[in-house]
């Protein structure tokens, strides 16, 4: 007799397959959709009919199994598979790939929600965000560019906005520094012709250098031959020094003011004073001259006045150090044009000697502003067997304190000319630019490959083969490693960590719900988001440049399909044979 059950049954098995129909279909439909995870659906047979439970085995009978049929098919649950898929290059900065079981982390609103789709992009706030607007979550970096992993912050990453500059700490040198060369025992002298002191030319003694020209009533004159006012007290003279060469390397313009504070300030003069003695030092710090002994070791630069009023000028020693005077170097102004253009004339008594070396280099300060630093060697000492002693020194126009020297100190050679020690190797210059200040940066003499020795040769070479530092760069490209730190790449060639992209692991990815655009929320079941860096707790590692694309498997969803497909029609056969018997059983009734 025909049973309208088999025709339920049939029906379950036709809503059944529609619905892996539905399931297939929507895996095909995402097949080049960006990181979609494929579905399967899962089928169990519904509760069925007892006629009997079965019975135990007895003496004479063995026992019977239950009698039982089945009522159809009912669908158990649906399975989210999150294998990996392909990954595929694109070449984009902004596209990420995971390979590994973490999600990034996005933020929309006050939700968060988390996602396999890499397919990101830059908003007009330079903000890494998805293509719906949702703000890809990590960690951010502190003023000193270190990663602070902690609480979440969004993606920030400001191409052509961002500046930065660095400041010089180190600077290496390489060279070999003529040990067979002359030790030094002289620097350059020039004299100046005598000067006199006095309220007129009836009345004169030997300068000092310490007259008052400011204010009272001495003048200064010059013989040239006779006495010939070169100063007058009080009437706010102008000294302008240029054109003074030192090895070769011109010294710059400078300007010395006799004249009050007040004045002085007004004028905007390089430096000031009253007296002769203001000058020379004055004129000491311009010429960089130093008689400051390091270990023993001085180059007797110094500049002083003798008995007969003359300016004796002593250069540093070293051929590098050897000074040029003419008598336009140094040429005065006042404010009643009174006194002499050219108030000093010096006259050249002596060459500086002894074998050197200079080198330039350029640092830069905190601002990236760039100085140069000369920087010069002069041989002092060689014994049997003991090798070579060299007094350096650093001087430099861009110095704001007194004088050009940012440094000097001293380099001991062994007799294989290799270097033994070198003290200090801190130079320290001025800055009054708004940098910091006063800015230092180390000098290395012996690093590796890049090392200074003191060996026979016929001179002495040396130069600056690495630095650190930088003049301002612009943020111009940035790329995103395995550990998910975002790295910007600036014009000044400089490199720095800009940020770290977060992401989330489940204990149980298949918990989680699709939210839909790509997006996944936590479930009830997927346990609590783990956020931590790429690479940690099993999360993976993030790929740049590539994104994941779906895991959907077309050859096993075609099959998927054609069993569903059969599935249905065998299920539809069912019904139709019920209905035939049904109405075989009305005939029967007739």
């Amino acid at each position: 007799m025909a049973s309208m059950s088999a025709m339920f049954t049939g029906l379950s098995g036709l809503s059944s397959n529609s619905q892996r129909l539905d399931v297939i279909g929507n895996n095909i439909a995402n097949v080049n959709s960006t990181a979609f995870k494929s579905s399967r659906i899962h089928f169990a047979p519904t509760f069925s009919r007892n006629f009997s439970l079965g019975t135990m085995p007895g003496a004479t009978t063995g026992g019977t199994n239950p009698t039982q049929i089945g009522l159809g098919t009912t669908i158990s649950g649906t399975q989210r598979s999150f294998a990996n898929g392909a990954i595929n290059p694109t070449g984009i900065a902004t596209d990420l790939a995971i390979e590994g079981d973490g999600f990034f982390i996005v933020q929309q609103g006050n939700e968060r929600f988390y996602t396999r789709a890499g397919a990101f992009e830059r908003n007009s706030q330079n903000t890494l965000v998805t293509g719906s607007g949702g703000k890809v979550m990590g960690y951010p970096v502190d003023s000193q560019f270190n990663i602070q992993q902690g609480q979440l912050s969004e993606i920030n990453i400001p191409i052509g906005s961002m500046t930065l500059a660095e400041a010089t700490r180190n600077v290496a040198l390489n060279g070999n520094l003529n040990a067979a060369g002359t030790i030094a025992t002289t620097g350059s002298v020039h004299t100046s012709v005598p000067m006199y002191a006095g309220p007129d030319t009836t009345t004169l003694t030997a300068m000092t250098g310490n007259e008052n020209l400011v204010s009272g009533s001495n003048n200064l004159y010059l013989q040239n031959p006779t006495p010939q006012l070169a100063i007058e007290s009080g009437d706010n003279t102008i000294i302008t020094i240029s054109g003074i060469e030192k090895g070769g390397k011109d010294l710059g313009t400078h300007t010395f003011g006799f004249m009050d504070d007040a004045t002085a300030t007004a004028r905007g003069v390089d430096g000031h004073g009253s007296t002769m003695a203001d000058f020379t030092a004055f004129l000491e710090g311009v010429l960089g001259l130093s008689d400051d002994a390091v270990d023993g070791h001085d180059l007797g630069g110094s500049i002083s006045i003798n008995g007969d009023g003359e300016i004796i000028i002593n250069g540093n020693e070293g051929t590098v150090q050897d000074l040029r005077i003419t008598d336009a170097s140094i040429s005065a102004t006042s404010d009643s044009g009174n006194g002499m253009a050219n108030p000093f004339s010096f006259t050249k008594a002596n060459e500086a000697n002894g074998e050197a070396v200079r080198t330039s280099f350029v640092v830069y300060d905190s601002l990236g502003t760039p100085l140069t630093v000369d920087l010069s060697f002069v041989l002092q000492e060689t014994g049997p067997g003991e090798g070579s002693t060299w007094k350096f020194f650093a001087e430099s126009a861009d110095h704001d304190g007194p004088g050009r020297i940012v440094g000097q100190g001293v380099v001991q050679f062994d007799s294989a000319g290799q270097l033994v020690s070198s003290s200090p190797p801190t130079m320290t210059i001025t800055r009054g630019n708004g940098a910091q200040s006063p800015f230092s940066f180390d000098m290395s003499f012996d690093s590796g490959a890049d090392s200074v020795s003191a060996l026979t040769d016929h001179q002495s070479n040396l130069s600056a083969t690495s630095q650190d530092g930088s003049p301002i760069g612009t943020l111009s490209n940035f790329t995103i490693g395995n550990d998910g730190r975002v790295t910007g790449s600036f014009t000044n060639g400089l490199t720095r960590t800009l940020g770290q992209i977060a992401v989330a692991k489940f204990t149980n990815p298949e918990g989680l719900v699709d939210v839909g655009n790509n997006l996944f929320s936590e479930g009830v079941n997927s346990g609590n988001a783990v956020v931590t860096a790429a690479g940690d707790f099993g999360t993976g590692r993030v790929i740049g440049g590539a994104l994941e694309l779906s895991n959907v498997d077309l050859s096993q969803e075609f099959i998927n399909m054609i069993l569903a497909s059969t599935g249905y029609s065998a299920s539809s056969r069912v019904i139709s044979t019920t209905n035939e018997l049904i109405q075989q059983l009305l005939v029967v009734g007739r």
